[in-house]
């Protein structure tokens, strides 16, 4: 398992238009087969840092959803929308695997 850990630079002033496009993502990553733990918008402190997280089966399982997103029209939508908006500034990504209670 591992879980995939987005750190992106927002406009703040873009906030809703951020909200939006991570909201046409968390069913897309879930289409195909990973499980969204949410996004996650300013609150207190910095107004311009947003998180997303989500988890798939292996880092293999993550990059079968990577390639598959650049021919999916929802995807691309998506991806489109963040790019007129301009409401992100900079992404980046680190991978996650957990550590589990002992049986």
């Amino acid at each position: 398992m591992v879980t995939c850990y987005v750190r992106y630079i927002i406009d703040p002033k873009k906030i809703s238009e951020f909200e939006t496009y991570a909201k046409m993502w968390i069913p897309l990553v879930e289409k195909f087969g990973g499980q969204h733990n949410g996004y996650f918008l300013p609150s207190e402190g910095a107004n311009n840092v947003a998180l997303a997280l989500f988890t798939f089966a292996s880092l293999a399982a993550y990059e079968g959803y990577r390639q598959q997103s650049l021919t999916c029209p929802d995807c691309q939508k998506a991806f489109q929308f963040g790019a007129e908006t301009d409401c992100i500034v900079s992404y980046e990504r680190s991978f996650f695997r957990p550590v589990l209670a002992a049986n």
